[in-house]
């Protein structure tokens, strides 16, 4: 990675947000990883996936060169938590070089952590067509 990218999430949501698609369209997925707590849920595998599953799955699916863009919404915070509500599009290249756009709303949790720094907590993308449980 050419550009140095500072891991230091800042309190504003657009500017976290900001920095969340720096860092996943760098293709550094253990970079992406650390944003989370150590005990945080991403669904963005399309299951959850907490730990060692989220960081091996960080890893492998950012390295295929997926690009992310969104714009948050909606921020709800309540002390060292906040809730942002994000539309995003994202592009997934496939084996075969086609890729597939997906669109929808992600509901994310962050926490400020003991040190003060902001980690995602839970990560829920849905996809446009489908139907939130």
């Amino acid at each position: 990675m050419s550009e140095s990218i500072v891991l230091e999430v800042p309190d504003d949501a657009d500017e976290q947000n900001d920095l969340l698609i720096r860092i996943f369209n760098s293709g550094d997925g253990a970079l992406y990883d650390s944003l989370y707590t150590p005990d945080a849920i991403s669904n963005i595998s399309g299951g959850p996936l907490s730990g060692e599953e989220r960081t091996a799955f960080f890893k492998e699916f950012l390295a295929t060169g997926p690009k992310i863009n969104s714009t948050v919404l909606q921020t709800y915070t309540t002390g060292d938590t906040s809730l942002l509500i994000v539309d995003y599009e994202m592009t997934v290249p496939g084996p075969d070089g086609a890729t597939t756009q997906l669109r929808g709303t992600c509901t994310d949790v962050v926490i400020r952590d003991e040190e003060g720094k902001w980690r995602l907590a839970v990560d829920r993308p849905v996809a446009a067509e489908e139907h939130a449980a």
